[in-house]
């Protein structure tokens, strides 16, 4: 069970939300897993648990986990950019990430 901290609960993407951004990143219409697709997913819980940071600047339990996903998601930008360099830069030009 996801813990709550005060009515705002921290728990992944919904279904809906995940669906949109599969659909949005997607290769082909069975891809459900390619680098882009996992790059958009922790990239909306990251901006989730952002701005869940805002308000609740003391959860560090969280914040460990927020360091893990920013670190899954480095290392997945940098397969993409050593495999496909246009692919990496396109991903990082629709999700508006640094560079």
């Amino acid at each position: 069970m996801p813990p709550v901290v005060g009515g705002d609960c921290l728990m992944p993407l919904t279904k809906e939300r995940k669906q949109e951004l599969i659909g949005a990143h997607r290769r082909k219409s069975a891809d459900t897993g390619s680098a882009e697709i996992q790059i958009a997913l922790l990239t909306g819980r990251i901006t989730h648990l952002t701005d869940h940071f805002k308000k609740h600047s003391k959860d560090h339990a969280s914040r460990r986990g927020l360091l893990a996903m920013v670190s899954r998601r480095r290392r997945l930008l940098d397969y993409l950019k050593r495999v496909s360099p246009q692919r990496y830069l396109d991903i990082i030009q629709k999700l508006v990430i640094r560079k």
